[in-house]
């Protein structure tokens, strides 16, 4: 029985362990998906200022008014802290 016991307790240590690495292969696939991401949007932003400049400020413009508009209106972190 105690033999039985041993088995269990080992299967339950190998699918504790096997959570471990899904975890960690789960930001490594996050955060290379995050970098291709980026260097995606830094390719086509190069691509699109070659070809149409006027448009690629354009764009630049609005994404640039839209984060400002953003970080005014979004709630600081002291907002979130009670007295």
């Amino acid at each position: 029985m105690e033999r039985l016991l041993q088995y269990l307790d080992d299967l339950d240590d190998l699918y504790g362990m096997l959570g471990l690495i899904k975890e960690r292969l789960r930001r490594f696939v996050y955060i290379l998906c995050s970098c291709l991401a980026i260097g995606f949007g830094a390719t086509a932003g190069v691509w699109l200022a070659l070809l149409h400049p006027p448009l690629a400020l354009a764009t630049s413009i609005l994404l640039f008014v839209t984060l400002l508009y953003r970080s005014v209106t979004s709630p600081t972190a002291r907002a979130y802290q009670t007295a």
